[in-house]
């Protein structure tokens, strides 16, 4: 998903583009002029961008709107599945990044846009899919796997404190003392730089770490407690609640899953 790639958006209002990764490439901090859904069908994705960090665990995706500064960190083997959207095709295409459920019907039209002629006439099947593409664009649901950045360096410190020791118990109020502020004075300040409740805060930091965790084969018993659960069943509980399935059927085969 090089910046180098370029796109004529004369001839379609979209590209799609097929690029498997390595355990434990990267991608360096880059843009494109362009919008861009990366769609995951196996392994984890950690997408870095200037707002926060964005998790995207396989058969879902992390929409990028142009411009839009990122690197990419992988976990597993990814098979990624990438479309670069002219900004320009939709009015009301998602203004911001986010990370998204990606439906069937989705999917498959992804699939077969890789096949499609980059020249068409109009009323032809190929455009006919790239314009429902465009229409699933816009009614993509979205999913709970963005760790907002504060802008406060104080607050930054924290957040990387509890990200390097997700398994402490991390409280408002112990968290305020290690500030010398009150917890009221803390949950105001968090709330309005990340637009999260701290505790959503250190919720959606552990589940990212357990995501990446899980993706790599870790045991559910040991990523469960390196987070500070008390047990497998309570981590359980916890996923289960913010996903809807348990660790294990998450990262199942795709057609065994039941999509939300």
């Amino acid at each position: 998903m090089s910046s180098r790639l370029t796109f004529d958006f004369t001839v379609r209002p979209l590209v799609p583009y097929a690029h498997d990764y390595a355990h434990g490439e990267s991608e360096p901090w880059h843009h494109h002029s362009c919008a861009q859904l990366i769609h995951t069908l196996s392994g984890v994705v950690r997408v870095d961008t200037a707002q926060g960090s964005w998790i995207v665990p396989p058969s879902r995706g992390v929409w990028l709107p142009a411009f839009t500064r990122h690197a990419l960190h992988i976990t597993g083997k990814v098979a990624a599945r990438t479309l670069f959207v002219d900004p320009l095709a939709r009015a009301d295409l998602p203004a911001g990044c986010q990370v998204v459920q990606i439906s069937p019907l989705l999917r498959e039209l992804i699939v077969s846009s890789l096949s499609l002629s980059e020249h068409y006439t109009p009323g032809s099947r190929s455009e006919r899919i790239y314009e429902l593409i465009l229409d699933e664009l816009r009614s993509m649901d979205v999913l709970p796997f963005s760790l907002p950045e504060p802008q406060s360096a104080r607050l930054q410190k924290l957040c990387r404190a509890i990200q390097q020791s997700p398994g402490d118990c991390w409280t408002l109020e112990g968290a305020a003392a290690q500030l010398n502020l009150s917890g009221r004075t803390l949950a105001r300040h968090f709330l309005r730089e990340t637009g999260l409740h701290f505790s959503d805060w250190v919720r959606r930091a552990r589940l990212a770490i357990a995501l990446t965790r899980l993706a790599q084969g870790d045991p559910v018993l040991s990523v469960a407690l390196d987070l500070g659960y008390e047990s497998p069943s309570a981590f359980s509980a916890m996923f289960r609640r913010l996903l809807g399935v348990a660790p294990g059927a998450w990262f199942a085969p795709e057609e065994t899953l039941s999509l939300r």
